[in-house]
């Protein structure tokens, strides 16, 4: 049996196999046009390098960034609303919460790239009430099939449906589904109770809008690379990963794409967070840093965090979906430097991607990047890019950044390269920042874990701007973020809002809330049935989400062993008081809390991929991985005689000084002056200052 690790990138598509042969690596261009034909060249490509054939693999778990760049270019389907008549325009007013708040120029996301246009967006008759969902309008059908007609004339295929109340009686939107299919057969239709089921109408509203907008064409890139893939001759299971950090499948997905928009950066920390664990270290900031962007994200304890939902944003528009707590932002190796129309010197958040790419690539690029810096710099050998398999021209890089930065700066080409690093890494110290400092970690007591391509090069920089206790180098950085796809379990997720206050709680209220809780328990493990996984694997979590009375969102809390009775309800508002302290620091123990909404968690546990050790040093010193030695240039502008090292040469228990560079196929390592790279057991390095243990 074999399986396989697949994340997409803006630049990179990277693969991880694991097999009776061992864990093999590959790395192969990203196809923008249609990422699954890349998808499908490096699985074929990885299969090929095992010794295996294609037949052999069992599972393929992908993480992809298809549904993110849809919210990103603007470009997804045209949708159409049915909404509760006098609330046509909940989706344009939103919260009226200013984006910038000190800012007299900025642009609403929601009003300025809006998910469905006004005149897409169409009010009918019906009302639901509040609090037990009574129906005081029936819905209108007649409007809502004139309605589907209308979208049928305009060329509209997606329609979002979300009625005021719909948490507490879906009967109305369920109908009106039914009432579009028939009118619209091939239409792509979300309910807002189906991904959304909680309180808080333009928050529900606008995922289930985000739903539709990436939907049609998600769907048909995760069907189509199901079929591509069946055609090169996997009939492997395709598994895909959620925001939550769990996977699920194809059609599940296909469904339910707005699960998905954080598929990519998801796999990162999970990886990151294994590496971490088979480090020994516990507290870690994953920093994955590739083409396009640098995803962020703090793990205290070994454990990885779930966003809170007021945070749950995606391209300006509120999502409520659960994602793992992460930061992106536009850094990379493929941001470019350049100079505005102010004449201030910038790099990011463009990029330039995998074509044309950076100028050393040669591909018609002459915009100056970091990897253009990197390499004027002598930290990248233009001869050993991904193992020498991409060839590097460094007289491109050398005169882009002399003519876009240097001259018009007045600087030499080497000083501009040092400033485009510098940018860059402060760019990124200011993210981690804002997801530790600002949120009253101490980055003192973290070590930082940098993968991606092009994470390593940037490691102890960051460590050095946020005074991070040192670096920790994953075993394969570039491909990290695929190991993380092995890593995890099959995963869904299902929500019913029953609002009580806990501490004036009734019999009666009590009996509801277990009533909820068995519910959803049963739908979820009716997925895990519908995806064949036996009882006996499933694993089911209720949780509560409580706030307390007036807050404006909620934190998970625990529930207590079995049924909640009077006697063991505090359990529930003893745990919400102990997460509120962890995530702000302080809570409020003799306040009403208020339970909203009860999540049920259901997961299948998978077989983890397992790294083996790498053999211990035998004493005949690191020379044995020696390979060459160039010139290079660190942060503090000194030029100093590097000595190169095969990364996969060297052993546990190893210590290579600094100034050094570890080589290996998917990354490249800089170890500063004064700093001393330790290989680890699994092969996984800690880079930590001289004499410090």
């Amino acid at each position: 049996m074999a399986r396989i690790g697949v994340d997409v990138g803006g630049t990179n598509t990277d693969l991880v196999l694991e097999c009776a042969k061992g864990v093999f690596y590959h790395k192969v261009p990203t196809t923008l046009k249609n990422q699954s034909i890349g998808v499908v060249d490096g699985v074929k490509g990885i299969c090929s390098l095992a010794g295996i054939d294609t037949a052999e693999v069992e599972v393929i778990v992908h993480g992809t960034t298809t549904a993110t760049n849809i919210t990103i270019e603007h470009n997804g389907s045209e949708t159409g609303m049915l909404t509760t008549r006098g609330f046509r325009d909940i989706l344009h007013i939103g919260r009226h919460k200013r984006p910038y708040n000190f800012s007299l120029h900025f642009m609403v996301p929601w009003q300025s790239q809006p998910l469905v246009k006004r005149r897409n967006r169409i009010a009918v008759s019906e009302r639901i009430l509040p609090p037990h969902g009574e129906v005081e309008h029936a819905l209108d059908e007649d409007e809502v099939r004139e309605a589907a007609r209308l979208f049928k004339r305009r060329g509209v295929n997606s329609v979002v449906i979300g009625f005021m109340f719909a948490f507490l009686n879906d009967a109305h939107e369920r109908r009106a589904k039914e009432i579009v299919l028939e009118e619209m057969p091939e239409a792509y239709v979300t309910l807002s109770s189906e991904v959304a089921n909680v309180m808080r109408e333009y928050e529900r509203f606008s995922t289930a809008a985000m739903n539709c907008y990436v939907g049609p064409k998600t769907a048909f890139y995760l069907r189509d690379l199901e079929a591509k893939l069946r055609e090169a001759g996997l009939s492997s299971k395709l598994r895909i990963m959620q925001s939550n950090g769990g996977v699920s499948t194809v059609e599940a997905c296909a469904a339910r794409p707005v699960r998905i928009l954080m598929s990519g950066p998801a796999g990162g920390v999970i990886g990151g967070a294994s590496e971490g664990e088979m480090a020994g270290v516990k507290n870690i900031i994953t920093v994955d840093i590739g083409g396009t962007s640098a995803d962020i994200s703090t793990i205290p304890d070994g454990r990885v965090k779930i966003m809170n939902p007021r945070d749950t944003y995606v391209s300006g528009h509120p999502v409520l979906t659960p994602m793992i707590d992460l930061v992106t932002i536009g850094a990379g190796g493929g941001s470019v430097a350049f100079i505005d129309e102010a004449g201030a010197f910038n790099v990011g958040p463009r990029s330039a991607g995998s074509e044309p790419g950076p100028a050393c690539y040669g591909r018609g690029g002459t915009e100056p990047t970091v990897t253009d810096a990197q390499i004027v710099l002598g930290r990248l050998d233009p001869d050993h890019a991904l193992g020498g398999d991409l060839r590097l021209d460094p007289e491109l890089s050398h005169k882009a950044i002399e003519e876009k930065i240097a001259k018009p700066l007045g600087l030499s080409v080497k000083d501009a390269a040092l400033g485009i690093i510098k940018i860059i890494n402060n760019n990124m110290a200011l993210a981690i920042r804002s997801n530790s400092v600002a949120r009253g970690v101490d980055p003192r007591q973290f070590s930082i874990l940098p993968f991606g391509g092009a994470g390593p090069l940037h490691g102890v920089a960051l460590a050095e701007a946020i005074s991070a206790k040192d670096v920790i180098v994953p075993v394969a950085p570039g491909i990290t973020a695929a190991v993380g796809l092995l890593k995890t379990d099959l995963q869904y997720e299902d929500t019913e809002a029953v609002i009580v206050e806990l501490n004036a709680a009734t019999e009666a209220q009590i009996e509801r809330i277990n009533r909820a809780a068995e519910a959803l328990r049963d739908r979820v493990i009716g997925q895990l049935d519908d995806d064949g996984i036996a009882r006996e694997l499933q694993s089911i979590e209720v949780v509560a989400e409580c706030r307390y009375h007036g807050q404006g969102f909620e934190l998970r809390a625990a529930m207590p062993d079995g049924p909640v009775t009077l006697a063991n309800k505090s359990v529930i508002s003893s745990s919400f008081h102990d997460q509120h302290q962890l995530d702000y620091g302080y809570s409020y123990r003799d306040q009403e809390v208020e339970l909203i909404t009860l999540r049920a968690i259901g997961r299948a546990s998978v077989e983890r991929l397992n790294v083996p050790k790498i053999r211990q040093t035998d004493g005949s010193g690191i020379d044995r991985a020696l390979m060459f030695v160039r010139t290079t240039t660190f942060d503090d502008g000194r030029t100093l005689e590097t000595p190169r090292y095969d990364r996969s040469k060297l052993h546990a228990g190893d210590k290579v000084p600094g100034p050094a560079i570890l080589i290996q196929h998917d990354s490249t390592t800089l170890v500063p002056p004064d700093y001393v790279a330790e290989t680890l057991e699994y092969g996984n390095t800690r880079v930590h200052r001289a004499g410090v243990a």
